[in-house]
């Protein structure tokens, strides 16, 4: 017997590895505490800026739905990654999951639709799997083969299905776009939505703020947003409080001991891959569902921000939401708000930034290079914005992006990445 077989931890040395992670976990009074200053802040700049629409229900609404496919995408990511599997592919299994609802949708319907978005990215996924869990390859480069692989296959298959001379083409679909499928529907709180858009027209300080961002959470949800949420209060559960979700993270911790406890790490690996493409595949139904049709390139690098949603959670499901979150306001922000919307949020971040220079500054009882870097930061946009109206266009759309890059490049140092991630692993190698 092999001498690293007598060092392997026990089963309990691997819950305690896995489950400690890098950080200390928030308790719920910190977490409400956070929100309400978050609210706060919003409405602070809401009245210094005089920008309406930064609390307004319909940019929340907005921001909400522009976030659902972005986290869908980060929680597919999650679920690889916590088994080992680096999944770079999510885009492609994104396009995949677009394709297949739009084929399906319109002509059976969105329900349907959303079905065959799940297997499309299930598909995708299957293909990431057995390159890289059985036959060892690169995941990096089994991941960029997927997303072109799965560009050249919706393409190829949109002017087949959808051209011209095709019954798709005569009801409106052509090379680059399907036929509509009927509306999804969307989930209303009767009362609730009325009460709080009454209460946001009384411009009450952080009051009325606060009524336009839960009104977002009651009046014309969708209801793949629904089960978007869902899917993230299910896959806590199962990865953190199921003795399932410990084999599988001990997987991308240390895959030769959990393969000496008797666990098959290649089924738990192939498991969550397949996993990652489903939900990945049903962030691209919601965007066929929400357009309500396949348009060529409409996932526009969503499954890229959904790993940059997944590094920023540090690969946990509430981290990967407040991501999305963020990326989907910042999306609706360029798409609703504009030039003046996107300005105010500068003083929303300098402020942010002071806050957490002086944070890390108190911490570590002196001036460190990551607080002086947030208080220059926070500096330079607090005057980038008293000597500006307006943002440009171009850093209006770009906005998403560099907020993206902004994020990853303050948060990098909290980081805890799975040990084992991106690592070779061959069966017996505990033997």
């Amino acid at each position: 017997m092999s001498t690293e077989l007598h060092t392997t931890p026990d089963p309990v040395q691997v819950r305690g590895k896995v489950e400690r992670g890098g950080r200390r976990r928030l308790s719920y009074p910190v977490v409400l505490l956070i929100i309400a200053a978050g609210l706060l802040l919003l409405s602070l700049a809401r009245v210094v800026t005089d920008t309406p629409s930064l609390t307004d229900a319909r940019q929340w609404g907005s921001a909400l739905g522009l976030a659902v496919p972005i986290g869908l995408a980060g929680l597919g990511g999650l679920w690889s990654e916590r088994s080992g599997v680096i999944n770079i592919g999510l885009e492609g299994m994104m396009m995949l999951g677009m394709f297949g609802a739009g084929w399906i949708g319109w002509q059976y319907g969105p329900w349907p639709a959303v079905l065959a978005g799940v297997i499309g990215g299930v598909l995708g996924a299957l293909v990431h799997a057995v390159a890289t869990v059985t036959f060892g390859v690169d995941h990096i480069v089994s991941g960029v083969a997927v997303n072109i692989l799965a560009l050249g296959v919706v393409q190829f298959l949109a002017h087949l299905w959808f051209g011209e001379g095709t019954e798709a083409g005569e009801q409106g679909g052509n090379d680059k776009q399907s036929p509509r499928m009927d509306p999804l529907g969307e989930m209303n709180i009767p009362g609730v939505s009325g009460w709080l858009a009454d209460l946001k027209d009384q411009n009450l300080f952080l009051v009325s703020d606060t009524a336009g961002v839960l009104g977002a959470l009651v009046s014309r949800v969708s209801w793949l947003t629904v089960i978007a949420v869902v899917l993230f209060i299910a896959t806590y559960v199962v990865l953190w409080k199921t003795s399932f979700g410990l084999r599988l993270r001990s997987c991308g911790e240390n895959p030769v001991a959990t393969e000496s406890l008797g666990v098959n790490v290649y089924l738990y690996k192939y498991i969550a891959v397949m996993v990652s493409g489903a939900l990945a595949g049903l962030g691209g139904a919601y965007l066929a569902v929400f357009i309500r049709m396949y348009q060529d390139g409409q996932t526009g690098g969503r499954g890229f921000l959904g790993l940059a949603t997944m590094i920023f959670g540090n690969w946990r499901p509430g981290g990967v939401a407040v991501g999305a979150g963020l990326f989907g306001f910042m999306d609706a922000l360029q798409i609703r708000g504009g030039g003046d919307t996107v300005h105010a949020i500068l003083l929303l971040f300098a402020v942010l930034l002071a806050a957490v220079a002086v944070w890390q500054t108190v911490r570590a009882r002196r001036v460190t290079v990551a607080s002086g870097v947030n208080a220059a930061l926070a500096a330079v946009l607090l005057f980038w914005w008293s000597v500006t109206d307006t943002m440009p266009g171009e850093l209006v759309t770009a906005s998403p992006y560099i907020t993206t890059l902004v994020v990853l490049t303050l948060f990098s140092q909290r980081l805890r990445v799975p040990r084992a991630i991106g690592k070779p692993y061959r069966r017996g190698q505990s033997t």
